[in-house]
């Protein structure tokens, strides 16, 4: 992580300074005035309008945000405020997993010991052990998301800045989380798809062969970091997931872009009579087999479909298929604001089709991770698809991300996550 002296300076062409000291972390590049070329991760000081030091922050050569914000122009020590926001940022997850998480969920769970973490290994210690670790912005660490899958973390850079910034954090994390009971026997790093590099390296110790095995609430799925997208599970789902465990006792249930059939998994743990997971990708489809087989759940109630969901509904419609709970967790569907008209006419028609199959008095859970559809926005993609097929959405609660996915005010771009659960 880089320091200096003397740090070069950039400075605001934009009236930006009141939301930059108000604690909006980004700065795009066309809100500067040009300046001298400067490296990835470089550390500079980001004066106003005024010529006055405003702020620090990292620089990025190449996105459109040239600077994420570190914090005021007081800011001395750059890499021991990184390493102390790392630390802060793990002590918040394990106090939230304190408070979340019930002794009673598993057998043979061991509780914190008295003088603070278990003296067991965490990841044998506690009914989830897949969480996220560091979520950028709404954590001090802008560019940068980490998450813990039992033994192993993986670690996305939000660009080459982020990623020269950040040099050295695999042996951080592993430092930092061996102090505190949370043994980091590998670090991989994931990239961006199209980039140099697609995939995911292991940039420190050893993965086993083939799929982790993590658990979330006491349920077992296999996590494949190598290969797998987030791991093979989608992390700031589980509270999410735990409320479907809890609406699935007796009912048909559908989950749709089920990937490895996480939705799924809790729905049968929770007594569905019957659950049917849809996904377009083959391989997802084995893995939610496997994690069916993995929790010793019946597969005889277990209908699998690797197909495209938007035709598998319109087939099931057809044919007069009901279902009495539906979950919908479709990939983004606005990935940036000139997407956002089309993106909404995607969650509309889907939405519709959900309607059409989901049963009188049934429920609809449908989600969105798209930050730029806000929640206003989504619901009424919700409510205007069910008018479309002829019948009335009660959007009866918003929900967002999990704990460890927490959104900060001056960051509304942070805050992605919508699980609409509505009645039909």
């Amino acid at each position: 992580m880089r320091g200096a002296p003397s740090l070069p300076r950039v400075q605001l062409r934009k009236p930006l300074a009141r939301a930059i000291r108000q604690g909006h972390p980004w700065i795009y590049r066309d809100a500067l005035a040009p300046g001298p070329p400067l490296p990835d991760g470089a550390l500079v000081l980001v004066a106003d309008q005024a010529r006055r030091p405003l702020a620090r922050g990292y620089w990025d050569a190449r996105s459109p945000i040239a600077v994420r914000v570190l914090g005021g122009a007081e800011l001395a020590d750059a890499s021991a405020e990184v390493a102390a926001r790392v630390d802060r940022a793990l002590a918040r997850r394990l106090e939230g997993l304190d408070r979340a998480l019930s002794p009673s969920t598993e057998p043979g769970f061991v509780g914190p010991s008295p003088g603070g973490r278990s003296e067991e290994p965490f990841q044998r210690s506690w009914p989830t052990d897949a969480f996220r670790w560091i979520h950028g912005e709404a954590d001090g660490l802008p560019g940068l998301h980490v998450d813990v899958y039992g033994p192993a973390v993986t670690v996305r850079y939000d660009g080459a800045g982020a990623r020269a910034f950040y040099d050295g954090l695999p042996a951080r994390l592993q430092q930092i989380g061996r102090a505190r009971g949370l043994p980091v026997t590998a670090v991989v790093e994931r990239r961006a798809r199209g980039a140099t590099g697609d995939g995911a390296a292991v940039v420190l110790g050893r993965l086993p062969d083939g799929e982790l095995e993590v658990r979330e609430n006491g349920l077992r799925f296999g996590a494949d970091l190598r290969h797998g997208q987030k791991g093979g599970l989608f992390l700031d789902q589980r509270e999410n997931r735990a409320l479907v465990r809890g609406m699935a006792n007796g009912r048909r249930v559908l989950n749709l872009f089920g990937y490895t059939g996480a939705f799924s998994i809790y729905a049968a743990a929770g007594g569905a009579r019957e659950t049917t997971t849809v996904d377009v990708a083959a391989p997802a489809i084995e893995a939610a087999r496997r994690n069916f087989a993995r929790n010793g759940l019946p597969q005889e109630a277990a209908r699998f479909a690797a197909e495209d969901a938007f035709a598998f509904l319109a087939r099931a419609a057809q044919a007069g298929e009901r279902w009495d709970l539906v979950i919908s967790d479709p990939p983004s569907f606005a990935s940036s604001g000139r997407a956002l008209t089309t993106g909404l006419a995607a969650y509309r028609r889907l939405h519709r089709l959900c309607v059409m199959v989901t049963a009188p008095g049934g429920t609809l859970c449908a989600a969105s991770c798209s930050s730029h559809v806000d929640r206003a926005a989504f619901a009424a993609t919700l409510r205007d698809g069910a008018r479309d097929a002829g019948r009335r959405a009660d959007v009866r609660e918003m929900r967002g991300a999990g704990f460890d996915h927490p959104t900060v005010a001056q960051f509304p771009e942070g805050d992605y996550l919508k699980f609409a659960v509505a009645g039909l």
